[in-house]
Parts: structure tokens; C-alpha cells; sequence
């Protein structure tokens, strides 16, 4: 019953771009998968909701967990999520005239609608990465949380 209400609020809210309904969607699926692996546990710190995006919903989505997890080196508020071979650009051909297009950005969505409904605010997109000696580049998803989110953990840390 659950799989068939989300699957109606995702539809609904794609073909009608409501983002209430867009966030309902986020909303129902955060809290069944929090309710699901962390038995009703919301987390508020930042490390923690990352572990859980990495291990837990990564899991959920794609049946393992993330290949790393990375603090940024340039920036205080950036992480970064990668995946030698994410599942959505696994098996789409992209266009030559669409040139680098990243069918990650709706696993970026996806992370996005995440940290947004659990309080963590943050710009989500993703990246190709080239890796030498390989074909494929991987995909980064990259997180940059919202000055009130560092602020927030700041004070939670004293």
C-alpha cells in the first residue's frame, strides 16, 4: 500500500509539478525508511544524517551502499558521495548532442529531497569524475549544505 501511495505522489507530482505534493513525497519516503532501519531515530547531527544517506538510503535505493564518502578539501560545507558505477547512468545512452549529461542529477534529487525533509538544507548535483585507467568516469554527488546546517552543528558541538 505504502509503494502504491508513493508511486501516486511521485506521478501526481510529476505531471503537475506541485511541490507540495513533491514534498509529501520526499516526506513519506524519508520517514518509512527511517522508521524502517532506525526505529523512529531522526538524526541532527550532520556526520550522522551523511552515514545515513551513504549506507542506509543509498542501500534502499541501489541494494548496497555507497563506494565512499568524502569531506570536501576546498570548502568547510561540502561532502561528496561517490559511486564507481551508478546504477542510472549504468544503462542510458546519452545523446552526442546532449555532450556531458548526467542522468546522476536525479539520484542527486533524490539526496536532495532527503537532507531537505530530514532539516539538513543543502544544494545537491552531480558530476562526472574521471578516473585513469578507466573507461567510465564515476559520479560524485556533491553536497553543499546551507550556512544554517553548519551553524547548527557548530552549536551542537560545544
Amino acid at each position: 500500500m505504502l509503494g502504491m501511495q508513493l508511486d501516486l505522489e511521485f506521478w501526481s507530482s510529476f505531471a503537475t509539478g506541485r511541490r507540495a505534493v513533491r514534498s509529501s513525497m520526499s516526506f513519506c519516503l524519508i520517514g518509512y525508511i527511517v522508521s524502517l532501519f532506525q526505529g523512529n531515530r531522526r538524526e541532527t547531527r550532520l556526520l550522522g544524517i551523511l552515514s545515513f544517506v551513504h549506507s542506509t538510503v543509498w542501500k534502499v535505493l541501489f541494494g548496497k551502499v555507497a563506494d565512499s564518502l568524502e569531506k570536501g578539501t576546498e570548502h568547510e560545507d561540502e561532502y561528496m558521495i561517490s559511486e564507481k558505477e551508478l546504477l542510472v547512468n549504468r544503462f542510458i545512452s546519452i545523446p552526442k548532442d546532449m555532450g556531458t549529461f548526467n542522468c546522476g542529477a536525479f539520484v542527486a534529487g533524490i539526496v536532495k529531497g532527503v537532507l531537505d525533509n530530514a532539516g539538513f538544507p543543502a544544494v545537491v548535483t552531480a558530476h562526472f569524475v574521471p578516473i585513469e585507467g578507466q573507461q567510465r568516469p564515476r559520479t560524485t554527488i556533491l553536497i553543499k549544505f546551507a550556512d544554517e546546517v553548519l551553524k547548527r552543528e557548530a552549536r551542537l558541538s560545544q
